[in-house]
């Protein structure tokens, strides 16, 4: 069995590692921190289930062997001035940017930005953290640990968020998931649903703007592109190198799911269009503790990844497929007692989406 070391060893790697299986091949997760440094072949494959990592012995063994997949990517979209610079050269849309200088002042970022001036940390920061705000109706300066580290970006009044997930091979063939819509709630993704069918007409704007980032950066593997939703005009937010947690509905509402996709790529193997099954949502499960009665549920498959609980921190999920969309609103109902309080709200949410 043809080997891919995968550097992460977190859900991700593991999901990975469960995708192979039927693929034949063998996909070890390494957690950058492990001092026992494995033998890597010659004809080993090596990828990534996260775009940025600490300098390790691990990482530097990984990082270096000649056949580390996108080895000239990783660093470009982990720094967001980088990200942002990128997007930039390609005319793809994004939000309004500036790069926080040491002598960068907050009027300055108002002038150019507008009123309202997110910064985000250049490299780190997810699910809400590494973000600061700036108003100019409270005046206060940048602070001084965010000089240097940061962009500053305008704030961008959408009506939704929707990301796109796209597979590309070493010939540049090249295939996409449905756009999924997403739910956030303090930065962290609550829920997913796809496929909608009121967004279709935005799907080859998605593909296009997607297509050329990965092409522009010869990617093999899988991407995720966020973008904001400004009545028909997507603008990016984020991408990650990666499989993506907007695209776990894939598992079970798609033929080739987003884990199995990179792994087809990476390896040589055929790429194909993603064939839709049913309607699908996706539920995080973050910061509580596991329900076996989650697996009772008609239509639903649980994910528990096995960590220690700890508030904010994704723990699991729980994708729902079926081809109607009755059953997947009975297990939405049958999901509300099983978890906490507030989940209601993206309960609500998923169901005024399907």
């Amino acid at each position: 069995m043809q080997t891919v070391w995968v550097l992460g060893a977190g859900q991700l790697g593991a999901m990975l590692q469960q995708a192979a299986y039927p693929l034949a091949l063998r996909v070890i997760p390494l957690d950058p921190d492990d001092r026992n440094l494995p033998e890597i072949g010659d004809g080993d494959l090596v990828t990534a289930e996260r775009e940025q990592w600490p300098e390790t012995p691990m990482t530097t063994l990984l990082s270096q062997h000649p056949n580390f997949v996108n080895a000239d990517v990783f660093w470009r979209i982990a720094d967001r001035f980088h990200q942002k610079s990128l997007l930039d050269s390609l005319g793809v849309a994004t939000a309004p940017w500036r790069d926080v200088e040491a002598e960068t002042a907050s009027r300055e970022l108002h002038d150019a930005l507008g009123e309202k001036v997110l910064l985000k940390r250049r490299t780190g920061g997810y699910d809400g953290k590494g973000q600061y705000w700036l108003d100019r109706a409270q005046p206060q300066p940048v602070p001084e640990d965010w000089r240097g580290t940061a962009i500053a970006e305008q704030k961008i009044p959408f009506m939704e968020e929707l990301s796109l997930v796209g597979g590309r091979d070493r010939d540049g063939k090249k295939v996409f998931y449905p756009l999924t819509l997403n739910l956030h709630s303090d930065g962290i993704l609550m829920a997913s649903v796809a496929p909608l069918s009121r967004v279709n007409h935005l799907q080859g704007q998605a593909e296009a703007m997607l297509g050329k980032i990965m092409d522009a950066m010869s990617y093999v593997g899988v991407m995720a592109m966020e973008c904001f939703r400004i009545d028909d005009t997507l603008i990016v937010n984020e991408l990650a190198p990666r499989v993506h947690n907007s695209g776990h509905w894939t598992q079970a509402g798609a033929c080739v799911s987003q884990f199995e996709m990179p792994l087809r790529a990476v390896a040589g193997l055929p790429l194909k269009a993603p064939e839709v099954r049913g309607q699908s949502a996706m539920i995080n499960l973050i910061g509580m503790e596991r329900e076996t009665r989650w697996l009772e549920v008609p239509a639903c498959q649980v994910y528990w990844y096995g960590k220690e609980v700890r508030p904010g921190r994704k723990l699991g999920h729980i994708n729902i497929n079926h081809p109607e969309t009755a059953p997947l609103h009975d297990a939405l109902t049958a999901l509300r007692p099983l978890l906490p309080e507030h989940y209601g709200k993206a309960l609500d949410w998923v169901a005024e989406a399907l």
